[in-house]
């Protein structure tokens, strides 16, 4: 006897990773018991029941739809979903593989509605929906340094830009032996979606000082744009110093102070195998991206600059990327407590995580003094490199 429920078949099942951890898929729904002849009303109950539970699921779902969604577009992502289940062959066959979406949310609110038609293009190899003419690319942009000069604040403060999307981790494709061998489909899939016209960037401060990474980052795309962030080369080499201090506190373990790693033991000179002071000096490092790249492709911003104004070394990097002037004071605004800019949209209000601009230890002023000495040099050499010069003791 026919139950009145329209079944899907166990082969279109919707994957319970379509929505990740936070919607597990259903059960199908089994065929219900026929009750003897002598208790026909038994079975309509049982039917009557079932249908009362889909109901009920179908309003409850709805509502975690919407409030999902809510979410969604409160984090800036894009995404849509929809009512019908995907063809779990490689090459779907049905005419069903097209269908209207039911919900969708888009990223920065500027491209998409919720009637877009999702194809079979919709669906990636992981199983995941996302918009149609989205797909995860391989960056056009890469930030590649330096470690403790603001990486993280640039690249979120970029991502204000609706042409521009960020990876949302470092990946360390290019200086990880482990992960290069893995190759480029593999680093393609580290990557958020995107719409042709954005620009995907991810981050990883480790390659500038990794001396194979210029090279391999030419061979997957020698025009690529390169972002290089710098800051005073002794504050970088101090808050370096004092992000290990600090996780060395959080587990604790002692861990020598700055001035004694600083400084020789045994001459009391800069100690130049201190790896805090061989990152900082920039131009030693530098030499090797320019045996790759010309100048025209690598942005230096000042990471003092972009601490105390951040706009204008956004504008620079806005004309650096070809993009339209979108960026503007709406989106920043200073947090005295914090002692740095936070960022802003029409969706959200974000600081940095509370590891970024931890208090510094008191460090000998001799100390100091020494390094402005050892590293005034070679600043001056940095400058002449990339023709620009900043305000550094």
């Amino acid at each position: 006897m026919s139950d009145g429920l329209t079944r899907m078949p166990p082969s279109r099942t919707l994957p319970s990773r379509v929505l990740g951890n936070l919607c597990p898929s259903a059960p199908p729904l089994l065929p219900l018991e026929k009750s003897s002849t002598s208790e026909p009303k038994s079975e309509t109950c049982n039917v009557m029941s079932v249908k009362k539970k889909a109901f009920f699921l179908t309003i409850l779902g709805s509502t975690f739809l919407i409030v999902l969604l809510g979410y969604m577009g409160h984090i800036g992502a894009s995404m849509c979903f929809t009512t019908e289940p995907r063809h779990t062959n490689s090459s779907p066959t049905s005419s069903a593989s097209t269908t209207r979406a039911v919900g969708c949310t888009t990223a920065h609110g500027g491209h998409g509605d919720a009637s877009i038609i999702i194809n079979s293009d919709g669906w990636s190899d992981d199983g995941m929906l996302h918009l149609k003419r989205t797909k995860k690319r391989l960056p056009k942009a890469i930030i590649v340094g330096v470690r403790k000069a603001g990486t993280r604040a640039l690249l979120e403060m970029l991502n204000l830009h609706p042409k521009i999307t960020k990876a949302s981790s470092e990946v360390h494709f290019f200086d990880i032996l482990e992960n290069y061998e893995k190759g480029l489909d593999w680093y393609r899939h580290q990557m958020p979606y995107s719409y042709p016209e954005q620009i995907t960037i991810e981050k990883s401060p480790a390659y500038f000082i990794t001396e194979e990474t210029p090279q391999r980052i030419y061979r997957m795309n020698s025009s690529i744009k390169l972002l290089l962030i710098v800051r005073d080369p002794t504050e970088r080499a101090i808050s370096d110093y004092t992000q290990i201090y600090s996780h060395k506190q959080e587990k604790n373990k002692n861990y020598d102070r700055f001035e004694d790693l600083a400084l020789d033991p045994v001459t009391k000179e800069v100690n130049t195998h201190y790896k805090a002071i061989r990152t900082s000096v920039y131009h030693r490092h530098m030499s090797q991206w320019l045996k790759y790249f010309p100048l025209d492709q690598i942005c230096v911003v000042d990471g003092d600059k972009l601490v105390k104004d951040p706009l204008p070394e956004l504008q620079r990097v806005e004309t650096f990327l070809g993009l339209e002037r979108y960026l503007s004071n709406k989106n920043l605004y200073y947090n005295a407590s914090r002692g740095f800019y936070c960022l802003r949209n029409d969706t959200m209000n974000k600081c940095l995580s509370d590891s970024k601009g931890r208090q510094h230890p008191d460090v000998d002023p001799k100390v100091i003094a020494k390094l402005h000495h050892y590293f005034r040099q070679h600043n001056k050499m940095f400058y002449q490199m990339v023709q620009r010069e900043f305000d550094w003791p």
